[in-house]
């Protein structure tokens, strides 16, 4: 499964295998470079449930209409995936299924600027200069515990309960997003990726990968890494680079964020 597209100011790829262990691929993307919308989703639940869970996910993204303003684009998928949470629960309620939901990360982009929202442990990544920053924070047991000093970065890193996520679309009474945004440069790539990849794939390795590449070669050769592990979960790559011609940017240095804020349903 593949998806391409060539319109500026973003050329974006996306690609999605189950891998070499799983029997059906759960996971599921969105790329409309023409809008600014990206997305990747990772469903849960078992049963093919997971696969209609990330699949209610991107569809009702997809339905989201361009818009003249960046607040009210962020405004509407906002609400696309308030709506995709309560629809999910109903589906889980006549499947009868106690387990029923999906982790997304999703991108923004409008003129020169970017906002990504998630729930869950999917990733997004900027690439710039060669410098590679996560721009999202896992929503999991382990990082949780990581924030709250009771595990090392090491301990976190081998914790057995790490693949335990504690926020997804469809799970829990309410669904809360994160919320980063940021400037683009010229060259800056964007990496959303399901937690197939970086089960495998370090943030160092995502860099050396993906930097100077096209965005179908790039995840050609990070999903290509990622089965060559192993495969042991589905993998989803989306890669979006900036074209536009603007001034020199800085450069990223590990550690350095960009604006962070949670937004919760009022």
């Amino acid at each position: 499964m593949s998806g391409t597209a060539d319109l500026r100011p973003m050329r974006a790829f996306a690609l999605s295998d189950k891998g070499r262990v799983r029997a059906e691929n759960e996971d599921n993307f969105l790329s409309k470079p023409h809008m600014g919308l990206f997305a990747v989703a990772d469903g849960m639940g078992g049963h093919a449930a997971g696969a209609t869970a990330s699949a209610v996910v991107v569809d009702s993204l997809s339905r989201v209409a361009p818009q003249s303003a960046a607040a009210e684009l962020r405004r509407q998928c906002e609400a696309a995936l308030q709506g995709a949470h309560r629809d999910i629960q109903r589906q889980a309620a006549l499947r009868g299924v106690g387990t029923m939901g999906s982790t997304v990360v999703m991108l923004l982009t409008f003129d020169r600027y970017y906002a990504c929202l998630w729930a869950g442990d999917s990733r997004a990544y900027l690439l710039r200069g060669g410098d590679i920053v996560q721009i999202t924070i896992d929503h999991t047991e382990a990082e949780q515990l990581l924030a709250d000093g009771v595990l090392t970065p090491e301990e976190a890193r081998n914790w057995p309960r790490r693949n335990v996520i504690t926020r997804a679309v469809g799970a829990g009474e309410t669904l809360a997003l994160d919320f980063v945004n940021g400037e683009l440069f010229e060259g800056d790539m964007l990496v959303l990726c399901s937690d197939g990849l970086t089960g495998h794939v370090t943030a160092a390795e995502i860099a050396g990968l993906a930097s100077g590449r096209a965005p179908e070669e790039a995840c050609r050769a990070l999903i290509d890494l990622a089965l060559a592990r192993g495969g042991t979960d589905n993998v989803t790559v989306l890669v979006a680079a900036y074209r536009q011609q603007e001034e020199e940017p800085t450069r990223l240095r590990p550690g350095r964020e960009e604006s962070r804020e949670a937004t919760r349903p009022r």
